[in-house]
């Protein structure tokens, strides 16, 4: 089962300023914590949502708003980190590797993945249909100048 499947946006947003609380205080870190703080490290910029803490929760970061929401940024690095630990799908460790010799670091990596990850979730909410596995992988292998 995916990580924080069937949470609800309260409750993912929680994660997040939880691993960040015990994270900026030094305090023990479970597992998906870990993960959690280390992504939230590489983003300072997101660091003056997560300090207002429970203003964060029900704060929404719509387009007409202009405001990028950092949840949604975050838990796509998570995802994509997730695919890559466990090669699914299959070839996707490689790719990223490849990708991330193109781009200087694994974080840019993500970055660049995401948009294939985003459009993926946008088709398949649009067409209200499971994302489409193999596409998203062609827009990944691209990316990573892989026929």
């Amino acid at each position: 089962m995916p990580l924080f499947a069937g949470a609800s946006r309260e409750e993912l947003r929680r994660v997040y300023l939880d691993a960040w609380t015990r994270d900026r205080a030094a305090m023990p870190l479970t597992p998906v914590q870990a993960q959690v703080a280390a992504v939230m490290r590489e983003h300072p910029g997101y660091h003056g949502w997560l300090e207002r803490g429970e203003a964060a929760l029900s704060e929404e970061f719509t387009p007409a708003r202009g405001l990028p929401n950092p949840f949604l940024h975050l838990g796509m690095h998570l995802a994509l980190r997730e695919q890559v630990a466990t090669d699914r799908p299959a070839g996707i460790r490689g790719a990223a590797d490849r990708l991330a010799e193109r781009t200087g670091s694994r974080h840019e990596a993500e970055h660049a993945m995401m948009e294939a990850l985003g459009a993926a979730l946008w088709e398949a909410q649009r067409s209200g249909t499971a994302p489409d596995e193999r596409l998203y992988f062609e827009r990944i292998l691209r990316l990573a100048g892989t026929p």
